[in-house]
């Protein structure tokens, strides 16, 4: 069976727009570079995938997957912009019809905490289930999943009133599919917005996570913490600026 790993990027002159008010689009690029690095060490020593493909429009991330050893396919970027799903649904079929994939497992840049066992452990779980889906932590998207055989059915990345996670569950449900949901805090920690980043730093530290390039770019460059506003209510923060 040929099992493909698929990594789509969005393009470095778009990439984490909802962080622009932490980091000038310079660091934004650097940001996106240091996740790629990290995420490409820990793909290349995993074996469990036949190939291990990544989707982007940019020459620098492209450069990079090959010097890693992993394939990189360019995205040709339209007008108007495709929607999340009709990328993932290209990608998807790139795989079917250029390594006749039997099976596609897709991760993204931003599940910074990621591991060589989960990936290993999603693709143990393909085995027995036709979808894998892992949710995001602080959401109800999802952070990496896997479809066998991969056309089965479609992602609803773009549905604009269900969170994708809610509705991809839905319409497995529907279609009577063997599914699990694969739990992991690792797996499904992602970063999206202010407060992930200032998490993720902390994550990092309590993880030991202290050698990847994403700790140290957060360590160099964010200048932000957070504070609980309650002494009683974990969730409530706010976020301070430091020195």
């Amino acid at each position: 069976m040929s099992s493909i790993l698929l990594i789509p990027i969005a393009p470095l002159s778009r990439t984490k727009s909802r962080l622009r008010d932490c980091f000038s689009k310079e660091l934004l690029k650097e940001l996106t570079i240091s996740m790629f690095r990290d995420l490409a060490n820990k793909v290349v020593n995993v074996d469990c995938f036949d190939q291990k493909v990544v989707y982007c429009n940019s020459g620098e991330i492209l450069d990079l997957a090959e010097e890693y050893g992993l394939v990189g396919i360019k995205e040709d970027l339209t007008v108007p912009r495709k929607s999340f799903d009709e990328v993932i649904r290209d990608i998807n079929n790139i795989a079917i019809e250029e390594f006749n994939a039997k099976e596609t497992i897709f991760t993204f840049l931003d599940v910074i905490l990621i591991s060589e066992r989960n990936f290993i452990e999603v693709s143990n779980l393909m085995k027995k289930n036709q979808l894998v889906v892992c949710p995001a932590i602080h959401s109800a998207g999802i952070s990496i999943f896997g479809r066998k055989p991969p056309d089965i059915l479609p992602t609803h990345f773009s549905d604009p009133n269900v969170p994708s996670f809610v509705a991809l569950l839905k319409d497995a449900q529907e279609r009577n599919l063997k599914f699990t949901i694969y739990d992991s805090f690792r797996a499904g920690f992602d970063i999206d917005i202010k407060q992930d980043l200032v998490l993720a730093h902390e994550y990092f530290k309590i993880f030991n996570l202290i050698e990847t390039e994403m700790y140290k770019f957060l360590k160099n460059n964010l200048k932000l913490t957070l504070q609980k506003r309650n002494k009683r209510n974990n969730r409530d923060f706010k976020i301070i600026k430091t020195h």
